[in-house]
This record gives C-alpha cells, sequence and structure tokens, in this order.
C-alpha cells in the first residue's frame, strides 16, 4: 500500500508542478507569455506524468485485489511509468510537428494537447484520430481494467461472512474510487471528443480538474482512510487545543493582574 502511495504522491507533486508556477506567475502579471522551448517541456512532463497517473491508478486498483486475493509484482509499477513517458513522446511529437503558420497564442492555462491543435493551420483530422488511438488505450483500458478489478473485489468481499469485515473490505478501496472518478471523468471528457464539440472556456475548467484538483486532493483523500494520519489528526488537535487553553489562561492572568495593579 505504502509503495504505490509513495509513487503517487511523488507523481503528483511533479505533475502539479510541471503547469502550476508557471500558471501563477501569468496570473500575477499583465503579460501572459511562455517560450516555446518552456511549451514543450511542459507538454511533455504533463504528458508523461498524466499518462503514468492513469496507469497508476489502474495498478492499485489490482492492489487492492492483490491485497485480498494474491501477491502481487511491483514491477507494474515500472512499467506505468515507462509506458507514461513513452506515450508522451509519442504524443508530443505528433502534435508539435503541425503547422502553426505563425500562430503563437495558446488560448489555455497551459501547454496540452487539445490547446496546441486549435494553433494548426493544417487539417488535424489525421492527427485527431492518432491521437484518439493513444488516449483510449491510456485512459478507457485502465478504466476498464479497474471496474474489472473491482467486480473481483466485490466477489472476494460478498464471501466475508463479517459485516465488520466486509465493511473495512470495502471502505479500503473508496478513496481509490473517488480519485478514479474525478480523474478519469474529466480526462475522458476532454481527450475522447471532438475538439470542436468542446467549447473553450468549459474545457479550460474541465481541465483544472485533471491537472490540478485532483493531484491536490490526492494526499488528502488517501491519508484520511489512513490509521496512522487518523492518530496525527487527532494527536495535531489535541495540541492544538492545549496550547489555545493555554494562551487563553495567559490571557486571563495578564488580564486579572492589570485590573488589579493600583492606579
Amino acid at each position: 500500500m505504502y509503495f504505490f502511495l509513495t509513487n503517487l504522491s511523488i507523481l503528483d507533486l511533479c505533475y502539479t508542478t510541471s503547469t502550476v508556477p508557471h500558471m501563477l506567475k501569468n496570473i500575477c502579471q499583465n503579460k501572459k507569455t511562455i517560450s516555446y522551448g518552456g511549451c514543450v517541456a511542459q507538454l511533455i512532463i504533463f504528458l508523461a506524468l498524466g499518462a503514468t497517473e492513469c496507469l497508476l491508478l489502474a495498478v492499485r486498483s489490482f492492489d487492492r485485489y492483490v491485497a485480498i486475493c494474491r501477491p502481487l509484482c511491483y514491477i507494474m509499477t515500472a512499467f506505468s511509468w515507462l509506458t507514461g513517458f513513452s506515450n508522451s513522446v509519442l504524443q508530443s511529437s505528433l502534435t508539435l510537428n503541425m503547422p502553426r503558420c505563425g500562430h503563437q497564442e495558446v488560448d489555455h492555462f497551459f501547454c496540452e494537447v487539445p490547446a496546441l491543435l486549435k494553433l494548426s493551420c493544417a487539417d488535424t483530422k489525421p492527427i485527431v484520430s492518432e491521437l484518439f488511438f493513444f488516449s483510449v488505450l491510456i485512459l478507457l483500458i485502465p478504466v476498464t481494467l479497474i471496474l474489472i478489478s473491482y467486480g473481483f473485489i466485490a466477489q472476494a468481499v460478498l464471501r466475508i461472512r463479517s459485516a465488520e469485515g466486509r465493511r473495512k473490505a470495502f471502505g479500503t478501496c473508496g478513496s481509490h474510487m473517488v480519485v478514479v472518478s474525478l480523474f478519469f471523468g474529466t480526462s475522458i471528457y476532454m481527450y475522447l471528443q471532438p475538439p470542436s464539440s468542446t467549447s473553450k472556456d468549459w474545457g479550460k475548467m474541465v481541465s483544472l480538474f485533471y491537472g490540478i484538483f485532483t493531484p491536490m486532493l490526492n494526499p488528502l483523500i488517501y491519508s484520511l482512510r489512513n490509521k496512522d494520519m487518523k492518530e496525527a489528526f487527532k494527536r495535531l488537535e489535541l495540541l492544538t487545543f492545549s496550547i489555545r487553553n493555554k494562551f487563553i489562561m495567559i490571557y486571563l492572568q495578564c488580564s486579572v493582574n492589570f485590573c488589579c495593579t493600583p492606579k
């Protein structure tokens, strides 16, 4: 469990770092620019880490199944990283080789495939078809594997006689399903439909969910179901309560001493 959480935490940290700092800089400045090299680097890293997260979530769902049924081979995690970066190289190469005819204004928060394809002055149908094929491999196949994995989980859990055991088994998968729904739902909406069918403003808003909000929520969603994190939150709450009471007592003592001091 902690092995996958470590990989997911590192992935989400790098994923948001590839876009958020420059996006915040543009928001704070009137002149919103990015160099061509910066845009290329952002595109490659964003695609690589996004595809890796798709595969890693699928591997984690398989881990939930084998955690109940049989041992797991962790080489699947390395396969997720390798496949994610390979997919990024292919999609980035296809996108960046399209002629732009001098168009340089990206109507988006960051550089990604749908926004860059809109800059092309050539027919994008062939490239869109190829990118659609890669998106099916990276998005729909992992979702299908996740659903199959949870089907086996449901069968295994229903064979548990104890109601408490079934509740705990289903509870371990709840946080993962929340992440899967947020990330894959918005990603499929963005990448598996024609670019013309998505409005510019709505597409930009949807991209924030799979590019920023979901990676930022992942640590919170997963940690709240962790027993060690719950104990740490309780200790922090007790410490905060104790410090607050001490400050209140000091304040009251100072107020009493001030009122009792003769003028």
